[in-house]
């Protein structure tokens, strides 16, 4: 027993650490999936939608500090009840997720790992059948050193967390998993490659044979059958190849301007997914940077998920001598974690992305 609970303890440490240290390299991005879950289309708790950030803030802290308590032995019984409380409400999320097909992807890892829900959910049982045995075994649990020692390490980590997040919420995640990094070609992030694997479907045609229903399972071929066609039921037993970057696009009244504008040899992408939510106060330092960046030889142009109007309004507000394009909301939101960001591209490849903070930090 003592030897599982010294397995257990380890995995369970380690997991929720980097579980945690990756939703703490991007706190913005897990307080979108938050948003998700609190939405009236999941768990219909849209009051606290206002406050996903806050809570994403406070959780992915949890998970780290309770990881590192673990590991040391620092008051063992709240650290092992606390991992229980929280992997038992993951486990309810992920199931509730993957059962009604609700939310297709938990943000467990951020984006650095996918897992689909009900990957999600036996990742959890896993963790619950481990936390378990952790509380089963509680008096197996040895400190590492003395008191002081284990608060001090404890203390640190809190202190090294948010210095952390406080940095990434001023700036960018310090690693970027999404697929706008800098560096990417994002036509290239669109295209298929040629023997990239297909999706395949299990066709069930039901016929009516002398009075009797009879069944065949093909994969696309219509079943030679001496009888009468009824219906045909499609199920996908294997994904096909999707590329990283889809359902991007550049519009304005109703036409995509993405494939011409990716192919601009300068181009500067104002992204604010959502202007109501956006720091009106870094429009001034955006509109120098983009009076610069024209003299320069940069087409400019904004993209946002909000009308016309609004968008007309901030630019005739700020004087910024560009127009917005509309792009879905998600995918901006993929691209950058700040509203407004800045992005230069050359032919569609991202040479540099900032924060609204770091806008000086531009090289034209």
């Amino acid at each position: 027993m003592k030897y599982i609970v010294s397995v257990s303890r380890w995995l369970v440490g380690i997991l929720f650490i980097i579980s945690g240290l990756i939703k703490l390299n991007d706190p913005v991005g897990f307080s979108f999936k938050l948003e998700e879950y609190f939405s009236q289309g999941v768990l219909n708790i849209p009051f606290l939608e206002p406050y996903a950030l806050s809570i994403s803030i406070v959780v992915v802290i949890l998970e780290v500090l309770l990881g590192i308590m673990l590991l040391v032995g620092y008051r063992p019984k709240f650290t092992i009840y606390s991992l229980l409380g929280m992997i038992i409400f993951f486990t309810f999320l992920t199931f509730y997720s993957a059962y009604f097909n609700k939310v297709t992807d938990c943000g467990c890892f951020g984006d650095a790992v996918k897992l689909t829900p009900w990957e999600s959910f036996s990742k959890d049982i896993v963790l619950l059948v481990l936390i378990v045995i952790l509380v089963i075994g509680l008096k197996h649990i040895k400190p590492f050193s003395n008191f002081n020692t284990r608060r001090g390490i404890v203390l640190l980590t809190l202190l090294g967390c948010v210095v952390f997040v406080n940095h990434v919420l001023n700036h960018l995640p310090v690693m970027d998993f999404r697929p706008y990094k800098i560096g990417i070609n994002i036509e290239e992030g669109m295209s298929t490659p040629k023997n990239a694997p297909q999706p395949i479907f299990d066709y069930a045609w039901k016929f009516n044979v002398n009075g009797k229903e009879k069944v065949i399972i093909t994969q696309g071929d219509y079943p030679t059958v001496e009888g009468e066609y009824v219906s045909v039921e499609t199920t996908e037993v294997q994904k096909g190849y999707e590329p990283p970057i889809h359902d991007f696009t550049i519009e304005q009244q109703g036409e995509n301007f993405a494939g011409s504008l990716l192919h601009e040899d300068k181009l500067i992408m104002i992204v604010a997914y959502d202007l109501v939510k956006s720091n009106y106060d870094a429009f001034p330092a955006i509109k120098k940077v983009a009076d610069k960046a024209k003299v320069k030889g940069y087409k400019v142009i904004g993209m946002s998920a909000s009308n016309d109007e609004l968008s007309s309004k901030i630019v005739d507000k700020y004087n910024l001598g560009f127009s917005f394009y509309f792009t879905d909301e998600t995918t901006l939101k993929t691209i950058v974690r700040s509203n407004p960001a800045v992005l230069v591209l050359e032919k569609g490849t991202i040479k540099q992305k900032v924060h609204y903070n770091d806008v000086d930090n531009l090289k034209f």
